[in-house]
């Protein structure tokens, strides 16, 4: 009796360790996460920063005045400080993009798929995955200048250097470059794990070839010569020709995988922004077919965009329409119509990409209104404006250089809802001119200062990156805003 108690003892024994260690199991997460799924979640994580509106993620499309805050005006004001927006840009690009990008791209070489159909897809999904870390490494030196780089993704270096913009940027083109050729169209990717292109290979060689122009684009005024040769590259390997080929990220009708402008200004239930007065009265001065479709109307009738930098009454000006702030409205990282607009400022350049500067800023504005639920003869009666109108605009024009003013005003139109495309098309062009806010903490923001912990814990090589580019103000020019 006394051997059989004891052997019940030491399975209850033994029994209560298999028990208690199995707590110390998370059993709700898999302990290898499909390079796929890592692929899926950096996407969004990617267009969701792309297309924000909350004040403490992005602020571009307040300094690029296509709206105006109702009652907390800071961030109109140019505060870049108060709610760390830089600190969150930067962490949000590099961790949650870059790095799970780059895991997913490990991830996915290391894993062996049973079906050889699965496994010929791999290197379509690697440079697939290459395009987009190119993408986000553009909107990280567009927006602070020099970034950390080459040493960015090392996990075991918490203190990466970082690297000249310029030379950050033309390595970028030569690997989008590379990317565009080793593309294989005859296979598919990723399928239903791409909430762009739905895995559509050719899709993403377009997208490809259309981010290198508008790269090439960017270094106009730094390095002409590359910039030529860059651009007439990218045309060369196919970029998008009509808005079938946009790159519109798919949001889904339930929270929480709405638009963020959605969640923004439907599901906050708040009334924090209304249409700012900049590009209200030039819509308004040109007749803009784009107003009914960007805005609502006041009570009474008729469009008023809010002061800039002012606290402005939310009942008495106009609010972005139905399908701005619906929460299935596009992702859009870019478009055909900015593609044309690229062409035209390539053709004003005089590089050799075909057609007219004329020719590509009229279709850029059909593009633009046509996509947004106009039609052509919207387009064709607002192209008819003598202050649109290309050639009589470029006439009437007493800008130091025309086609900068003539085709940076309707670029900007075209952009909106698209903060950080706007911002950097403003800084390269300088038109439109923006209007100085009510209570300015600075003048027109050309960058985003560098993060108050870069400042903080990786001291010496931030102090190393402020000496290369200058200062680290708002107001201080990045390489590529030479003009």
């Amino acid at each position: 009796m006394k051997k059989i108690l004891i052997l019940i003892a030491a399975v209850i024994i033994t029994s209560c360790s298999d028990n208690l260690e199995s707590l110390n199991q998370n059993i709700k997460d898999p302990s290898e996460v499909p390079g796929e799924s890592l692929f899926t979640g950096a996407q969004k994580n990617l267009v969701d920063q792309m297309v924000d509106l909350n004040v403490n993620n992005n602020n571009t499309k307040l300094w690029s005045q296509f709206l105006q805050e109702t009652t907390y005006t800071d961030e109109s004001n140019y505060d870049q400080v108060g709610r760390n927006i830089p600190g969150t840009h930067w962490s949000v690009l590099y961790k949650d993009v870059l790095k799970d990008l780059d895991e997913a791209g490990k991830v996915i070489a290391a894993t062996t798929y049973p079906l050889a159909a699965d496994a010929e897809l791999t290197p379509n999904k690697l440079q697939v995955i290459e395009i987009l870390k190119v993408y986000t490494y553009s909107i990280l030196v567009e927006t602070f200048g020099d970034v950390p780089y080459t040493e960015s993704l090392d996990i075991e270096n918490l203190l990466p250097k970082y690297d000249d913009g310029l030379t950050v940027y033309k390595d970028l083109v030569a690997r989008l470059t590379a990317a565009i050729n080793a593309l294989d169209t005859s296979k598919g990717s990723f399928g239903s794990a791409d909430n762009i292109y739905g895995g559509d290979v050719a899709s993403w060689k377009k997208f490809a070839a259309s981010l290198k122009l508008r790269m090439g684009i960017l270094l106009s005024d730094v390095d002409n010569a590359f910039a030529k040769s860059t651009v007439e590259s990218a045309v060369t390997s196919g970029v998008f020709t009509s808005n079938a080929d946009n790159a519109n990220f798919k949001y889904l009708s339930a929270d929480p995988n709405t638009h963020p402008v959605h969640a923004n200004l439907v599901l906050s239930g708040r009334h924090d922004f209304v249409a700012a007065e900049t590009i209200v009265n030039m819509m308004n001065t040109l007749n803009d077919p784009r107003r009914a479709l960007y805005f609502l109307e006041v009570p009474g009738g008729g469009y008023v965009g809010g002061e800039i930098g002012a606290t402005s009454n939310y009942s008495s000006h106009s609010h972005v329409s139905a399908q701005v702030e619906a929460a299935q409205a596009p992702g859009v990282i870019l478009d055909y119509s900015e593609v044309e607009f690229l062409l035209a400022e390539a053709s004003a350049r005089t590089f050799n990409v075909g057609g007219s500067a004329k020719g590509h800023y009229d279709t850029a504005i059909e593009a633009s209104i046509i996509n947004w639920g106009g039609t052509a003869a919207d387009a064709a009666t607002y192209l008819a404006e003598p202050s649109v109108d290309y050639n009589l605009a470029l006439a009437s024009s007493t800008a130091a250089t025309p086609w900068k003013e003539v085709i940076g005003n309707q670029k900007w139109i075209s952009l909106f809802n698209r903060g950080f495309e706007a911002w950097t098309s403003i800084r390269l062009l300088d038109f439109p001119f923006m209007i100085t806010p009510a209570d300015a903490l600075s003048g027109y923001p050309n960058k985003y200062t560098y993060p108050v912990v870069e400042q903080t814990l990786n001291g010496a090589n931030y102090s190393a990156a402020v000496s290369a580019i200058g200062t680290d103000t708002a107001e201080q020019k990045l390489f590529w805003d030479k003009n």
